[in-house]
């Protein structure tokens, strides 16, 4: 492996780095998120699948994953912003692909060109339909409505407004109404009565926008809990972000339980190990002191890379023992006890040895769960968090998918 001296990067032509000899990585398994499309397609026919691969794929790669989820199955792709769409296109991807949150400064000339289909809860249909009039081509339009959920979308009141506009465009041939589409707010607690009240009333927009003359070619409600626990919402498609990852959006229940494969493990390599007294303070506020005489080891990860700092007590697995993290987690950096055992050498035997904070936990290592659970926070954020100085890595990447990442 040959290396640039001023930047460190590879040069061309060198061999890739193998994810176990770098500082730090996060390993996508793109054929996790293979099985995990199969999985859902199969718990979802004759529904089709959406990926949904917003936030550059919850931090996993958005045109790898994009690429990998059509590979395995899905039909269309989500994302939140029409700039992650157009990104998307870039890279030469030409499936179905949606884009459902907009300013008035989005693009929406550059989506109607680039055939990206658009999200609208109303007030951007004026907008929509001046692109599609500057592009000289009919804009593609996912009609929204809110069923419950509080956030965007057409209320309920003014839904019969929008549809009556959005057909009269149609008929002009500036719009096609491709799309209905809502989200529900508390599918992943299934014992909740919301989501059958809000099935209830997207059933009732659909049957307005069907007496109104709309023929979509999808109508979507489903993601990634309502998928998979409630057939009655799939209808045309279900968008699926979580479950393609292979995380589970249920409390108490793994994601292999729900035939799941977690698709991120986050690694890096103790960097200083060094034996200290009973009593010794650890990081920033000496919030913790040893027991006894320890050895501590130095995990180079922070919340610069998207280790929540609020996380204090998450594992780290070096050589199959899982260690918490003691005292604050800093910006670059956080500190494992590793306890008396390793007083003897100094704790040397584990400088450069792999740590890992979460993976599929399938040897009884440390998941995103564990994380999300010290940081009071949802198995979403923490993979999506991992910040781009944390490089990363995939396995199993079709040669002709091969893309290069900064």
């Amino acid at each position: 492996m040959t290396y640039q001296a001023s930047t460190g990067e590879l040069l061309p032509g060198s061999a890739a780095v193998p994810a176990h000899a770098e500082e730090r990585s996060a390993v996508i398994d793109l054929d996790a998120i293979r099985h995990n499309v199969r999985h859902i397609a199969a718990v979802a026919s004759p529904a089709q699948v959406m990926a949904v691969v917003k936030a550059d794929a919850y931090g996993h790669g958005a045109v790898q994953v994009a690429r990998a989820a059509l590979g395995a199955g899905a039909s269309w792709l989500g994302v939140a912003h029409i700039s992650e769409a157009l990104a998307l296109r870039a890279a030469g991807i030409e499936a179905p692909l949606l884009a459902w949150l907009h300013t008035p400064d989005s693009n929406f000339g550059a989506a109607v060109a680039a055939g990206i289909d658009i999200g609208c809860s109303g007030w951007e249909l004026d907008r929509i339909v001046a692109a599609a009039r500057e592009q000289e081509r009919p804009a593609r339009v996912h009609l929204k409505v809110d069923t419950g959920l509080g956030r965007n979308g057409a209320t309920l009141d003014t839904w019969d407004s929008l549809v009556g506009e959005a057909m009269e465009y149609q008929d002009q041939g500036l719009l096609r109404v491709v799309g209905i589409f809502s989200h529900l707010a508390v599918a992943d607690e299934p014992e909740r009565p919301e989501t059958d009240d809000q099935l209830a009333a997207f059933r009732q927009v659909l049957a307005i926008a069907q007496d109104a003359g709309v023929d979509p070619e999808v109508r979507h409600l489903a993601n990634t809990p309502a998928t998979l626990s409630r057939p009655d919402t799939h209808f045309d498609l279900v968008r699926v972000g979580l479950g393609l990852y292979g995380l589970s959006p249920f409390e108490g229940q793994r994601p292999a339980e729900l035939g799941l494969r977690p698709a991120m493990t986050v690694r890096t390599v103790v960097s200083h190990c060094k034996d200290v007294p009973a009593g010794q303070g650890v990081s920033y506020g000496l919030n913790y002191r040893t027991d006894g005489v320890s050895t501590l080891g130095l995990i180079p990860l922070g919340y610069a890379d998207g280790v929540p700092r609020i996380a204090t007590g998450g594992p780290v697995r070096v050589e199959g023992v899982n260690y918490p993290v003691v005292g604050r987690i800093a910006m670059d950096q956080m500190v494992i006890d590793l306890g008396p055992r390793h007083v003897a050498s100094g704790g040397q035997s584990l400088l450069g040895a792999e740590a890992v904070l979460f993976g599929d936990g399938a040897d009884g290592g440390p998941t995103a769960d564990d994380w999300a659970r010290a940081a009071g926070t949802n198995n979403y954020e923490i993979v999506t968090r991992i910040s781009p100085r944390v490089p990363r890595r995939y396995l199993h990447e079709e040669p002709s998918t091969v893309e290069e990442r900064p």
